[in-house]
C-alpha cells in the first residue's frame, strides 16, 4: 500500500536512506581494517516518523553512478510521501553522489547526506552528532528547494562545490568559498541558519549513464602520455590542467584532433577555469581547438555533468552551451 502524502497535521515523516561507508561500519571480524556491516542508528528525533531505507551497503570507493542512480530513483520513489530525505554514504565518493543526485533530482523535497570519519566503535565517533545534523538540516523549512545538501561537522555545503579536504579529521569537508549554513546546538535546541539563498538549476531525466568519461591529470612536463589510449576508448574526456585552465604544448594538436567532448577543469582546489593564456597549451588556444572549459566545476564533477550529458544523447555543441550556461 502507498503511504499518504504528509499533511500539516501528521507528524513530520523522515526518510533515511543508509548505503554504507565508515558510518556503518565496524572493526572486520573476519580480516584487517573496519568494513560497512549494518545501518547506523538514527538519533531520536521528537515529533518526527523516521523509515529507513537500505538499498545497499558499500564502502564509498565501490559505489559506481549506477548506484547513484538507483539511489535517485529511490529518493524520487519516496520523496513524495516524506517532508525531508537523509542519505547516509562514506565520505571518499559523497561529493560525486551529492553533485550527481543534485543533477537528477528535481530541488523538491529536501535531500541531505551525511556520514562519518571515524567507525561506530570508537570512542569520538562523529556519525550519530552528524546524522542528527542531517536530519534537522533536512527537516528545516529554509533547506526547501536547494538540491541536495552535505551536512558535516556542523557544517552545511551545497552539492556543487562541497569537496573532501581531510583524509582524516572530523571536519573533512569544505569547497571553495566555504559552507553555506551551519547547524549550532545550545543543549538540545540545534539552531539551523543558512548564509546563502537557494539557486535555480536544471534537472536531467537519464533512462541510463552509459557513457564513459575519463579523467587525466596534467602535470609539469606531460606530454599526452595516456591521452590517444584514453580519447579511444572513452565517449569524451575530462583533463585536470592547470591553473585557469592551461597545458603543456604538446596538448594542443592531440585535442585539436580528438572529436569527442574533452572538457578542461583545474587541478587546483578553487576557481573558475578562463581563457585567458594565447600561448600554445593555453587556455585561449585549447578553447579555439575545441576544448569545453569547466567553469567552476573539479575534474570529478565535470566528469559526472559529461556524463550525464552524453548518456542523453548531447552533441559537443550542446555540451559546451551547458558547461558555459553554468545553470546545472
Amino acid at each position: 500500500m502507498t503511504p499518504a502524502a504528509p499533511d500539516s497535521a501528521s507528524p513530520r515523516r523522515l526518510a533515511v536512506i543508509h548505503t554504507g561507508g565508515t558510518i556503518a561500519s565496524r572493526p572486520n571480524p573476519h580480516g584487517p581494517g573496519v568494513t560497512p556491516q549494518g545501518a547506523p542508528s538514527v538519533p531520536g528525533l521528537g515529533g518526527v516518523s523516521i523509515t529507513e531505507f537500505q538499498p545497499f551497503t558499500l564502502p564509498s570507493p565501490h559505489v559506481t553512478p549506477a548506484h547513484m542512480l538507483r539511489l535517485a530513483r529511490l529518493i524520487a520513489e519516496v520523496a513524495p510521501h516524506h517532508d525531508a530525505v537523509v542519505v547516509t554514504h562514506g565520505t571518499d565518493t559523497l561529493e560525486e553522489t551529492a553533485f550527481l543526485l543534485h543533477l537528477l533530482l528535481p530541488p523538491g523535497t529536501p535531500v541531505v547526506l551525511t556520514g562519518s570519519m571515524r567507525h561506530a566503535e570508537e570512542v569520538s565517533g562523529d556519525g550519530p552528532g552528524n546524522l542528527l545534523d542531517a536530519a534537522q538540516v533536512a527537516l528545516h523549512p529554509a533547506a526547501r528547494g536547494r538540491g541536495p545538501l552535505v551536512a558535516f561537522g556542523g557544517d552545511i555545503f551545497d552539492a556543487h562545490t562541497v569537496t573532501k579536504v581531510h583524509t582524516t579529521a572530523v571536519d573533512a569537508f569544505g569547497g571553495y568559498p566555504g559552507p553555506i549554513g551551519r547547524i549550532d546546538r545550545v543543549g538540545e535546541t540545534p539552531h539551523v541558519r543558512f548564509f546563502a539563498g537557494p539557486e535555480a538549476h536544471a534537472a536531467y531525466a537519464p533512462e541510463h549513464l552509459n557513457a564513459r568519461v575519463e579523467i587525466l591529470y596534467a602535470y609539469a612536463g606531460w606530454q599526452g602520455e595516456g591521452y590517444a589510449e584514453a580519447a579511444a576508448r572513452a565517449d569524451g574526456l575530462v583533463i585536470a590542467a592547470l591553473g585557469t585552465g592551461n597545458l603543456p604544448a604538446e596538448l594542443l594538436p592531440l585535442i585539436e584532433r580528438t572529436q569527442k567532448p574533452v572538457v578542461i577543469a583545474t587541478r587546483t582546489h578553487a576557481g573558475p577555469v578562463i581563457p585567458v593564456y594565447g600561448y600554445a597549451g593555453g587556455g585561449a588556444t585549447l578553447v579555439q581547438a575545441g576544448a569545453i572549459p569547466a567553469s567552476f566545476l573539479n575534474a570529478h564533477k565535470a566528469r559526472l555533468l559529461l556524463l550525464v550529458l552524453l548518456s542523453l544523447g548531447y552533441a559537443r555543441e550542446d555540451i559546451a552551451r551547458v558547461f558555459a550556461e553554468g545553470t546545472f
